[in-house]
């Protein structure tokens, strides 16, 4: 079975062979902020927010970061969705961490994290069969939009309720972002094993 023709195909470069380090990365700013809501027992607001945005501004430049390692044609809408994600969340996690409140991290929070998610789900349903990262993408998208859409529910518990969900949704993400970017790499040692020979 051939592949539909693709926009821009003949303009479309592999994944990069060090992708796995910006997924890896990813995974562990997601599993660290994960680990850091489950054991902080009696988060303040401000406490809160620097966390939160901190979790959100960095994934935000990891994903601005991988925007050439993934192979996505340069200037295509998928390509753009994955930097606008990334500007997205890293304007959002500004946000947050500077203008700490329940209801600016309930609020903002879920709309950033809600538009990256949808960006992500986009790529992955657009570079189904095309890209390495389409199914990780369609999964961590709705990890993102779930996450998104429970965040506002749980405003009024404040600040411990808000860093569980959001964490929650942080340690999935981490998970499969860890071992994609562990196959990743394990690929790539067995490609270049090959050049070698």
């Amino acid at each position: 079975m051939t592949l539909p023709a693709a926009p821009h195909a003949a303009t479309a470069q592999p994944a990069a062979t060090d992708l796995w380090k910006p997924v890896l990365v990813r995974a562990a700013v997601a599993l660290a902020f994960g680990a850091v809501t489950v054991f902080w027992a009696a988060p303040s607001v401000s406490g809160m927010g620097w966390a939160g945005g901190l979790y959100l501004l960095a994934s935000g430049v990891v994903l601005v970061w991988s925007v050439k390692k993934t192979g996505l044609p340069h200037g295509t809408g998928t390509a753009k969705a994955l930097a606008a994600a990334g500007a997205v969340l890293t304007g959002t996690g500004a946000a947050v961490g500077l203008i700490p409140g329940s209801l600016v991290f309930g609020i903002v929070g879920a709309l950033g994290l809600g538009l990256a998610g949808a960006a992500e789900l986009y790529l992955g349903l657009a570079t189904r069969r095309r890209s390495v990262l389409a199914r990780d993408w369609i999964a961590s998208g709705v990890v993102g939009l779930g996450t998104a859409a429970a965040l506002p529910f749980f405003i009024e518990l404040g600040p411990h309720a808000l860093l569980g969900v959001a964490g929650g949704g942080a340690i999935i993400s981490g998970v499969l972002w860890t071992l994609a970017g562990l196959t990743l790499r394990h690929d790539a040692r067995g490609v270049s094993a090959e050049a070698v020979n």
